[in-house]
This record gives structure tokens, sequence and C-alpha cells, in this order.
């Protein structure tokens, strides 16, 4: 895993408001500016870090997490106007154990996993997003990369499932990938899914 250090300096350097310069199409991002980095905010989902360990992996956790919201939704709205979007409600930041818990009761797969999305029940106006930090570490850890982006591209991911987006056809998982893509894009993070070299 890469120090802390090397995933707050990324992404300061490469998310504070610049265009993207991942290709033509997308515009410049962010379209608000960062001001609220934690709890609640009026256009986003309260984010609660249940595991504090998050925080030591990543610097300044809610900022990302924020980021990686605002920009998945800003790209839906773009992409799929017209189309009502589920949003999240709340994103929180958790354990293995509360996600493998989560998983077997709700699955049936007792194993953690990155990251469960759940629709909300009628009647409530949005979702929610659950991720396991030890998962997403070693995740990380394996495709050489820095554990923020990472989260950052689950955060993306998540905020599609909720919309109706999946994975389970190849073909639909190749476009929630050219999804995911775009989105980190206007973040300034790198293609998830391009190996490194």
């Amino acid at each position: 895993m890469e120090p802390p250090s090397t995933d707050s300096c990324a992404l300061q350097s490469a998310a504070d408001g610049e265009p993207s310069p991942y290709g033509a199409g997308l515009f410049p991002f962010p379209p608000t500016q960062w001001e609220d980095d934690t709890g609640t905010g009026d256009n986003g989902p309260e984010i609660i870090v249940e595991d504090t360990g998050w925080r030591a992996v990543v610097p300044h956790v809610e900022r990302l997490v924020r980021r990686a919201s605002d920009a998945s939704l800003v790209w839906m709205e773009r992409r799929f106007s017209g189309v009502a979007l589920v949003l999240p409600e709340t994103i929180v930041l958790s354990s293995d154990r509360v996600v493998k818990k989560l998983n077997a009761r709700h699955r049936g797969r007792n194993k953690p996993t990155n990251v469960l999305t759940f629709e909300p029940p009628p009647g409530y106006p949005g979702g929610e997003i659950i991720l396991a930090l030890g998962v997403v570490c070693r995740e990380a850890l394996t495709a050489r990369k820095p554990v923020a982006h990472h989260l950052a591209h689950l955060i993306a991911h998540g905020i599609l499932h909720l919309s109706g987006h999946d994975h389970h056809e190849a073909g639909d998982a190749r476009r929630m990938e050219m999804e995911e893509a775009r989105v980190l894009a206007m973040m300034g993070l790198p293609n998830p899914w391009k190996s490194r070299t």
C-alpha cells in the first residue's frame, strides 16, 4: 500500500477544479467549492466514518467521498438527463466485520465485499452505500493503486448501482466500467480499468 501522503498529494493536485485532461467532452470539475468536507451537505449524502481507520489510510477521507459522490451525480445528471436517479442518502465507511454481517444477512454471502449498495425502501428518498476498509485496502494493494483512487472508484460504482446499472452480463459490465472511468476522469483520476505497468 502506498503511504497516505501519496494518496493525499495525488488527490489535491488532480481534483481541485482543473479541467479534465482525460478526454474531450468532459467539463471542468468540481462544480462546487468543497467547503463542506464532512457530515451532511445540502446537496449530498451524509458521510459516516464508522471505522476511524479510514482516516489513517486516506487523509481527508470525507472530502474525497464528497468529491467522488458529487462527480458521480454530476455525470449521471448530464449523461442520463430526464431519467429518475436514486441518490445515496448515506455513505458509510465501515469495517470488514460489519460488511460481512450485512452481506450474509442481505445477500446470503458470508464474507466481506468491497461495497454494498441498498436501494431505499418505499417512501424514503435515498439509498445507502457501505464500504469495507480491509477489503478496499487489500484490493488497492493488489492493483498497485492508491487506496484513495480505489475508494473514489467504488463510490462511483455504488452510485451507478443505485441508479439501476449492473454488471451481470458482459455488455452491461463494459458499459458500467466506461461510466465509472468517465466519472473518475472528471476528478482527474486515472481509468481504474487500465492495467498499470
